[in-house]
Order: C-alpha cells, then sequence, then structure tokens
C-alpha cells in the first residue's frame, strides 16, 4: 500500500492507497516542530482507527509546501513504514511539461493538482485549490503546466477581517441565503462566501480568455471546494482528494 502525505501550511491530508483505490484518509494539523516520532506515532494510531495495518504500507509519497517538515517526515517513513519517501520536487518524473520562467518555484502540490486533473480530465484545465491560499493553475490542451494565479484563502481573510476590524466578528463559513445581508453575520457570510465566488468566476474567466482555445474544464479541489462550488458558475467538477490522487499517479510514473 502506498501512504500518500499532503502537507499544506495548515493541514496535512493523508490517504493510504490499494492500488488506485483511495482505502481511507485523516487530516492532521501541520505543526512543523513535530518529531519523526510523533508524526509517525500519529499515522499509526489513525491507520489503526480506519481498519488499516500500518504494516502494510510499504511506500511514502509527499507533497510538501513545508520544507521544515521535510526531515521528520524522511525519518518517520525509515521508521515506522522501512521506507525512503518520495518527495515531489525538483527531478521527479510527473509527465507534465512545466513552463513556468523558473520551474522550482512553484509549489509540489500545484503540480501534483494539475497531474492529477489532466490525468482524469484530459484536455485544458484551470485547478483551484482552496487552501491557506487559493490557487488558480492553468494546463494546456496538450498537457503542459503553464501558470496561474495566487491569493488569499478564504480562512485566513476571514481570520484577517474579524482581527482588524474590532466590530466584526468571526463567523461560520455557511452560505447565507440571500446576497443581501439583514445583520452583521449574513453581511460578512455574503461578502465572503458570495464574494469568493465571484472572485473565482472572474478570475477564470480572465485566465480562460488568456489561454484562449475552447473553455478549459474548472476542477475545484480543497476542503471547501464543495461549498464555493455551490454559489459559483465557473467550476465544473469538485473532487476534494485530487492532491492525494496525484501522487499516488507521479509515484507510479516513478
Amino acid at each position: 500500500m502506498l501512504l500518500a502525505v499532503d502537507v499544506g501550511n495548515t493541514n496535512t491530508v493523508i490517504g493510504a492507497y490499494e492500488g488506485r483505490r483511495l482505502v481511507e484518509h485523516f487530516r492532521l494539523e501541520t505543526h512543523p516542530h513535530r518529531t519523526s516520532d510523533e508524526w509517525g506515532l500519529l499515522c499509526h494510531q489513525a491507520l489503526r482507527h480506519h481498519g488499516v495495518d500500518p504494516a502494510r504500507i510499504e511506500a511514502v509519497a509527499v507533497s510538501s509546501v513545508v520544507p521544515p517538515m521535510q526531515h521528520a517526515l524522511e525519518r518517520m517513513s525509515a521508521r515506522y513504514f522501512g521506507c525512503k519517501p518520495l518527495f515531489i520536487g525538483p527531478g521527479v518524473k510527473t509527465g507534465m511539461p512545466i513552463l513556468y520562467d523558473n520551474p522550482r518555484e512553484v509549489g509540489a502540490d500545484r503540480i501534483v493538482n494539475a497531474v492529477a486533473a489532466y490525468e482524469r480530465w484530459p484536455g485544458a484545465l484551470i485547478v483551484v485549490d482552496f487552501g491557506t491560499a487559493t490557487t488558480f493553475d492553468v494546463v494546456t490542451a496538450k498537457g503542459e503546466y503553464l501558470g496561474g494565479a495566487i491569493t488569499p484563502g478564504i480562512s485566513i481573510s476571514v481570520e484577517a477581517l474579524s482581527r482588524n476590524a474590532s466590530k466584526l466578528p468571526r463567523v461560520d463559513l455557511d452560505r447565507p441565503d440571500r446576497a443581501i445581508g439583514r445583520n452583521t453575520v449574513s453581511s460578512m457570510q455574503s461578502g465572503i462566501v458570495f464574494g469568493y465566488g465571484a472572485l473565482v468566476d472572474g478570475l477564470c474567466a480572465r485566465l480562460a480568455r488568456e489561454l484562449g482555445g475552447p473553455r478549459p474544464t474548472v476542477v475545484a479541489t480543497g476542503g471547501l471546494a464543495p461549498l464555493l462550488a455551490g454559489v459559483s458558475d465557473a467550476i465544473d467538477e469538485v473532487d476534494e482528494f485530487l492532491t492525494l490522487d496525484g501522487l499516488r499517479i507521479i509515484f507510479d510514473r516513478n
């Protein structure tokens, strides 16, 4: 079995694959100061809780945007799973040409998402990942990673709003009934949820115009993808575990 580890700035999503099938998945808070033993014990406990024998894990693949965690994850893989992990980065065969000015600048998660989306929906694509940052990644019809856009994520925007505006509370990210809020909470929810939906629609339209050709398929991923897909006209497909699947695909290619 393969353990796919997607390390984000806020959360780390981990999935256990048997062949092409995602058997189980779980989410841990990203904590760069955890030791390799802490990560190993947490993974073993979570796997057992979900009915997966940790001894069946034979390989580990990692996509990480938190460089300080690499050493701990390397030691965790060696000590608790008896293998050397595959970290997505320069020198790893992805099967996708990277047309960025400096390919080393592209986050591993963005490449992994693009690879997974193109494998499932071959053709021109825009992949929107709702994480700590909201990223937009453009893939050409020929399967080339072209570039994209990065905006502040929804959660950190909400935190900044409530932290810097003393009269505004922190609100739950729920879809309001209407855009015209009749109280502070519903007004904030309108601005956040409908506002981000409009941001997605507007930016996807601009990216599609620059890309040219037929309209690209827009794929959303990340924990908040289902919420935003409900208010965005641009989003065609939702796959919350796109990054994990991309890790599996790239591991197979290597």
